[in-house]
């Protein structure tokens, strides 16, 4: 039976700020042994050269070490995902899980947040993109289950990937060892690597039967609507973190998940709260939330039509910048005027993440 779990949202006061976590481990909210997973936000450009992620991710690994007792590479393994770029309002932060001694809460039946972690078989650059890496990402997903002690698919609400996306260098070993890459270029593999890492999830979680070649990044009714994939410069691996429900191991938080079927669909992040397990009123408002939710993960999509409810839009025909921001923009500032806190998880790139120009929504909430 998996541990029960405690979940703390924490600021960044600067890129290289993991104070936070810091204190928390120092007035024993969390001990730095038992943190098993780290999800944020960090504020650079949230492209390829991305590099305040291995800032915050140097600076949150540096703490752990010190505060607890794990060796170095022990302190490697722990997934750290952070996903680039605060535009608009969103604001740097990160969400922490931690395990909780088993003596520490009463066991319940109902519901309540476990989290599961796997490592896949290594990524070639071959793989990007191509089937193999469906398979991969999916065989690790169910590896995660298994951790989190899930064995149902509907019991669980929010996938997190890190995944590696293609690079001039890995694309040039490819060529050497004579494999052929999706794309010749490192532009657009960061979608690339999210959205075929989002059909793995939903392979293995029941969501789709496993798609052809030819329906990579085509096929936009094909999605998962738990998956949250980011991909970066730091690994060859997908670090898979399954966030779901489980009953019988006690703690005091569940995860509950919907989709947004827009950029502009405030309902999507409501419903996800109540699948969570918070009672709402017909209209809520901000204030109904009280301090009992802890975060929300969003992944976002500007819409391939170009219109957003039949109005047109120019983020797509933009040269000056670049979508991706403009869209993680809107939507973070509609996720934050949900919550009211603009510490939201909102990440980009979402192809085969929910509905086609909406996205995958999931909130964690105290029970």
């Amino acid at each position: 039976m998996p541990a029960p779990i405690e979940v703390r949202k924490v600021p960044l006061h600067n890129v290289s700020d993991a104070s936070e976590l810091a204190k928390l481990i120092d007035d024993g909210l969390i001990e730095a042994d038992r943190v098993i997973a780290v999800i944020g936000k960090t504020e650079g450009n949230g492209g390829v050269n991305d590099y305040t992620r291995i800032i915050a991710d140097r600076a949150f690994r540096e703490v752990l070490l010190e505060k607890g007792t794990r060796p170095l590479d022990e302190v490697r393994q722990i997934p750290i995902v952070w996903s680039g770029g605060t535009d608009g309002v969103i604001s740097p932060h990160a969400t922490i899980f931690a395990t909780l001694p088993e003596d520490a809460v009463d066991t319940t039946d109902e519901p309540r947040l476990t989290v599961g972690f796997a490592m896949s078989e290594r990524l070639l650059p071959e793989d990007i993109g191509r089937i193999s890496m469906v398979e991969k990402v999916a065989e690790g997903v169910r590896r995660a289950m298994k951790e989190a002690g899930i064995e149902d698919p509907a019991d669980v609400h929010y996938v997190q990937t890190k995944t590696p996306l293609l690079t001039i260098e890995t694309i040039q070993d490819a060529h050497r060892r004579g494999q052929t890459t999706y794309y010749d270029e490192p532009h657009g593999s960061m979608d690339l690597s999210n959205g075929t890492t989002a059909l793995g999830i939903a392979v293995a979680l029941g969501e789709i039967a496993m798609p052809t070649q030819a329906q990579v990044m085509r096929d936009l009714s094909l999605f998962s609507s738990v998956a949250s994939c980011s991909s970066g410069v730091e690994l060859d691996q997908a670090q898979i973190v399954v966030v779901g429900n489980a009953r019988g191991h006690g703690g005091s938080y569940r995860v509950g998940h919907s989709v947004m079927t827009d950029a502009l669909d405030q309902d999507g992040i409501w419903n996800a709260i109540r699948d969570a397990g918070l009672e709402l009123p017909e209209r809520p408002h901000h204030s109904d939330l009280g301090d009992r939710l802890v975060n929300v993960f969003l992944k976002c999509e500007a819409d391939p039509t170009g219109y957003v409810r039949g109005r047109r839009n120019a983020m797509l025909d933009d040269s000056d910048v670049f979508w991706h921001r403009q869209i993680k923009a809107t939507v973070g500032g509609v996720a934050a005027s949900v919550t009211g806190d603009p510490a939201v998880f909102v990440s980009v790139a979402a192809v085969h993440q929910g509905p086609s120009g909406g996205g995958p929504v999931a909130a964690i909430v105290k029970a």
